[in-house]
């Protein structure tokens, strides 16, 4: 079992913090595709769907292997492919077929029930994405580098969470308190990774 160190750091701006979360793994590399959810103690706030999500197809792979979105979000699955695939997940956030098809579905898939949906493709076994669906306007997804920035969180107290696929016995995610003001923050969490399923193994 290995873990991943996620250090961040939190800076005001006009009234509003960015959250940078640096995710890396106990040899100091970092993690791509983690995802950053930052949610309020008490209360909701708004976080009004999304336009414009798409999960392509390409070269027999889903791209963008994880993707986050509010609940209320449609996303489209163009198949960018010459051979055709057929898209579906059981998971109980979402339990959807897009059966045999080439192109573009007619209609894309609304995501309504917050959650992780797990994708798959019934003809190609080694294609496999995540959809996590939240209820914050507040979230992102670790880039190439591990980092993940968070714009425009206001003043309060909330809960960070942090979750990647391969987090094991959490499959909500680790959370820990956060709150933000003005002034700087620096917390590190250590994620319980046993494996990565987005890094090919031997």
């Amino acid at each position: 079992m290995w873990s991943a160190t996620v250090a961040l750091v939190c800076c005001a701006s006009a009234g509003a913090a960015t959250v940078t979360v640096n995710v890396t793994d106990p040899t100091g590399k970092p993690l791509p595709q983690a995802v950053v959810m930052i949610e309020p103690v008490t209360g909701k706030l708004p976080a009004p769907p999304m336009a414009s999500v798409q999960v392509a197809q390409v070269k027999r792979q889903f791209v963008p292997r994880v993707s986050v979105v509010t609940v209320g979000t449609s996303v489209a699955f163009p198949n960018q492919d010459t051979v055709r695939h057929h898209v579906y997940s059981f998971s109980p956030t979402k339990n959807f077929e897009l059966k045999l098809y080439s192109g573009v579905p007619a209609q894309p898939v609304l995501f309504d029930k917050t959650g992780i949906a797990v994708l798959g493709c019934n003809i190609h076994d080694q294609m496999a994405a995540w959809i996590v669906v939240v209820d914050t306007p507040y979230h992102a997804v670790s880039d190439a580098e591990g980092i993940a920035r968070v714009q425009g969180v206001a003043a309060g107290n909330y809960q960070l969470k942090v979750w990647h696929p391969g987090l094991q016995g959490a499959s909500d995610g680790v959370s820990q308190p956060l709150t933000a003001t003005a002034a700087n923050i620096d917390k590190a969490v250590r994620l319980p990774i046993d494996m990565n399923p987005l890094v090919p193994q031997p």
